[in-house]
């Protein structure tokens, strides 16, 4: 069949087989694949083509013919419109399955493993209210009401909320209550087309295991008369709140946060409890957003390692110290090292305040940092952003060859790279991947690979 019979616009009945990385459904119609939003593997539908090419296309779901026997009410009345959950309307029980198969099938395409020692996904405590931080984009309604919620699916149409079952219930009350105080004071909701007004995000931050508060407006300018006496308010009135602060980003960006935060009444964190430590969790820093499942994995990862008190251990992407602190605790040395200065200095304190002295954290680039190290490591631990490692990185660990490497990753494509460049030339073996479910309702999926230095090199 040829592109002629295959129009935009055109109404085509799919049978939804496979989902993508993304989370769209994934159908087949005359032998070219269509992507759908939406949908469930096992749905028969009509959907609308939106965007074609020659082998395949992207369409908007019309009507459900038959339905998955995995597809279930959505929790959330805007879950259909709402760009930030995925994946409400798949049961749970397929959704821990499906991210099974997109580790496996990750690293199968693009590693070249064949038949990977993949577990199965480490289950979220709770598939709902589990995120401990929400970041909600502000904006004003035709009426001229402030607004916060989540960017509608694949547009910058603001979908404005009053809760939110994904993330954690003692958020909720919050948000309804400080869009009428926003209002009230008549502060300018910043327009992201000409670059006005002045408050971007509302923040918000919490401790799951102690209830600690954390509330953060991000703005465009200082522009807020009357914030001091409001934020007091709110200190006042919500007695879990323990600051308010004011994140500062000029500039014309997608990037939340600016590089400077101002508390205005309170502490500039919140103290939360993680491994049996406790941390200090600022506005801006990187904390994985469910905590229990963090914590899961993290046993997952002891475990393996099974550490005796005399290893060397190199934690690359520290970040706060998240992972590097309670791994720390069970070598001999430990060593983060982070890119940026902020997160540094939070590390370094949080193992002041949990009296762990035989860690040293270094600021910069992991790239530049690695091959200048004077010790060399008995076990490297990865967790670099969605966009992997440096090629560098990778290099320097083949030089120095470490017994074991553990991989985290958020992205299991740039997983499955990396693991394939490790793993090619026979220098490592990778005995095993354990997948968790940190962003349930998503399509993501966090995962911990592991790697041992083969006994030829």
């Amino acid at each position: 069949m040829t592109n002629s019979f295959w129009k935009q616009g055109e109404l085509i009945e799919v049978q939804i087989t496979d989902t993508t990385d993304t989370g769209d459904g994934v159908g087949r119609s005359h032998e070219r694949v269509v992507f759908v939003p939406d949908t469930v593997p096992g749905d028969r539908a009509i959907v609308r083509l939106v965007h074609v090419k020659p082998n395949y296309a992207h369409a908007k779901l019309k009507q459900v013919l038959q339905p998955s026997t995995h597809r279930i009410r959505p929790s959330c009345i805007v879950a259909d419109k709402c760009g930030g959950c995925q994946w409400q309307h798949i049961d749970y029980e397929y959704q821990l399955e499906a991210k099974h198969n997109q580790v496996i099938q990750a690293l199968e395409r693009i590693g070249g493993f064949v038949q990977p020692p993949v577990d199965l996904v480490l289950r979220a405590a709770s598939p709902l209210g589990y995120r401990n931080k929400a970041t909600y984009p502000m904006g004003v309604s035709a009426t001229g009401n402030v607004q916060a919620g989540y960017y509608q699916k694949g547009s910058h149409q603001l979908i404005n909320l009053n809760q939110c079952p994904v993330q954690d219930p003692r958020l909720n009350s919050l948000l309804a209550e400080i869009k009428q105080d926003i209002q009230k004071r008549n502060w300018a909701i910043y327009n992201e087309k000409d670059h006005t007004g002045t408050i971007r995000h509302l923040g918000l931050r919490i401790g799951r295991r102690t209830g600690e508060i954390l509330l953060t407006l991000v703005v465009k300018d200082w522009n807020l008369p009357g914030i001091k006496e409001q934020a007091q308010e709110w200190l006042n009135r919500y007695p879990t709140l323990v600051g308010v602060c004011l994140n500062y980003n000029p500039k014309r960006t997608n990037t939340i946060f600016g590089s400077e935060t101002l508390c205005i009444v309170g502490a500039d964190y919140l103290r939360e409890e993680f491994a049996g430590l406790e941390f200090q969790v600022r506005p801006d820093t990187f904390f994985q957003v469910s905590t229990e499942t963090t914590e899961t994995l993290l046993q997952v990862i002891q475990s393996e390692l099974d550490l005796r008190g005399t290893e060397v251990l190199l934690d690359a992407y520290c970040g706060i110290g998240t992972l590097t602190l309670p791994l720390a605790k069970q070598v001999h040395q430990a060593i983060g090292l982070e890119i940026q200065p902020e997160a540094v200095e939070q590390a370094i304190c949080n193992a002041q305040n949990n009296q762990i002295h035989n860690v040293i954290f270094m600021t910069g680039a992991v790239e530049k940092l690695l091959p200048q190290l004077e010790i060399k490591p008995d076990i490297v631990l990865l967790d670099p952003p969605r966009k992997g490692c440096d090629r560098q990185v990778i290099a320097t660990l083949l030089t120095f060859q470490p017994e074991r490497i553990v991989y985290v990753s958020c992205k299991v494509a740039t997983l499955a790279r990396d693991l394939k460049l490790l793993c090619e030339k026979g220098v490592y073996t990778l005995t095993r991947v354990q997948p968790a479910d940190f962003f349930p309702q998503t399509a993501h999926v966090e995962a911990a690979a592991f790697l041992v230095r083969s006994q030829l090199h």
